[in-house]
């Protein structure tokens, strides 16, 4: 299927690896010129060595003021961004009984403000061209409340209301928002979250990794091209009438009419 995005220009956050560097390479794929950010330089130029046209910044999107500079940086290489792919941060997974209000407010730091500092100063040039996608890689903690994974998973929630309310705000600026919650994917990610479940059930990691592969009705879990298909899909004139909406990508794991 062409997806008609040949020309196109798009940022990815979190573009250094797993998911998002995997949003990377189906965008290049595509014929879209394409910046990633990540945290580190080094980062950067490693995720780079392995895309073919890609540009990168590094930036610590926690910071508002250094979300910005690089939202700035990124449209002085290539120009307006018409696709924004929001895949940076995660929340640290940890035991209920470990928890401290310090945890939850990084979490909202590291998963909700990553994702809002950088689509605040996108989406209002979005709104004055009239035009602008916005994919944000949520994950589905936000629905399914997990003991290990609480200030996460509230940060999630933020972020799919966020999403929501933003699709509908601009709107009528020609700009499509929409959330998409991968289950478990095998990313580094996962593997962090795994090792928090093992020490939380008492059990060893490859327990934990057979567990939740069980507990996935498709039978395995998702790979990082199996998402990023998706994302560019969803950013692409294909998905013209798709905006407001947070679509779950788990295998079935959530089988729910919403």
């Amino acid at each position: 299927m062409d997806l008609a995005l040949k020309g196109k220009t798009a940022l990815v956050t979190g573009g250094t690896k797993g998911i998002g560097l995997a949003c990377a390479r189906a965008l290049i794929a595509e014929g879209v010129r394409v910046v990633i950010a990540g945290r580190s330089q080094d980062s950067v130029d490693a995720a780079l060595a392995g895309l073919d046209g890609a540009q990168g910044l590094h930036a610590d999107l926690r910071s508002a003021e250094d979300a910005a500079r690089m939202v700035e940086d990124c449209r002085a290489l290539i120009g307006e961004i018409d696709i924004l792919i929001s895949s940076a941060g995660a929340a640290q997974r940890t035991v209920p009984e470990k928890l401290t209000p310090e945890h939850w407010r990084a979490a909202m730091d590291a998963k909700f403000f990553s994702y809002i500092n950088v689509i605040d100063p996108v989406v209002k040039t979005m709104a004055a061209r009239g035009a602008g996608r916005i994919v944000n890689i949520i994950g589905a903690g936000g629905k399914l409340a997990s003991p290990i994974h609480l200030p996460g998973g509230s940060a999630n929630a933020a972020l799919m209301l966020a999403t929501a309310g933003l699709a509908q705000a601009y709107a009528g600026e020609g700009i499509r928002v929409i959330g998409l919650n991968p289950g478990a994917t095998r990313t580094t990610r996962l593997t962090e979250g795994l090792k928090a479940q093992a020490e939380f059930a008492g059990t060893t990691y490859e327990e934990a990794e057979r567990a939740a592969a069980s507990r996935i009705p498709l039978g395995r879990m998702a790979e990082p091209e199996e998402v990023a298909d998706m994302a560019v899909f969803l950013a692409s004139d294909r998905a013209s009438y798709v905006t407001g909406v947070t679509i779950n990508m788990d295998g079935a794991v959530t089988a729910t009419v919403v």
